[in-house]
């Protein structure tokens, strides 16, 4: 029995060092988070913890992603079809952006001119 517990233990710590970093909020880690709870609640059985350790490497592997795909109208509202793209670049330019231009951004949004 120690000896699951040990690798369901292995298992869960090495499935929070392969999870990815987070840029928009690099003060506050996914991966430290848990790894905080996952050492306080020391008292789950071996077997809970190592569906927790599954739980996480389906996460990392994208399963449901590739599992239950999203059909391209679903991404395309007909009320703003660009509406995720635009998502999805202003989440990969976040972090890189300077002061000045995070300054712009908010005052472009407090005022809008038609």
């Amino acid at each position: 029995m120690a000896r699951q517990a040990i690798s369901a233990q292995r298992h869960l710590l090495r499935a929070l060092s392969q999870w990815p970093k987070d840029t928009l909020r690099p003060q506050v880690q996914f991966q430290d988070v848990m790894r905080k709870r996952f050492e306080q609640t020391s008292k789950l059985s071996e077997q809970d913890s190592l569906k927790q350790a599954n739980a996480l490497y389906s996460l990392l592997e994208n399963r449901y992603s590739k599992k239950y795909r999203i059909a391209g109208t679903l991404l395309q509202p007909k009320s703003q079809p660009t509406y995720f793209r635009d998502l999805v670049k202003e989440l990969e330019e976040a972090p890189s952006r300077s002061y000045v231009d995070r300054l712009w951004l908010r005052l472009k949004g407090a005022v809008r001119l038609q």
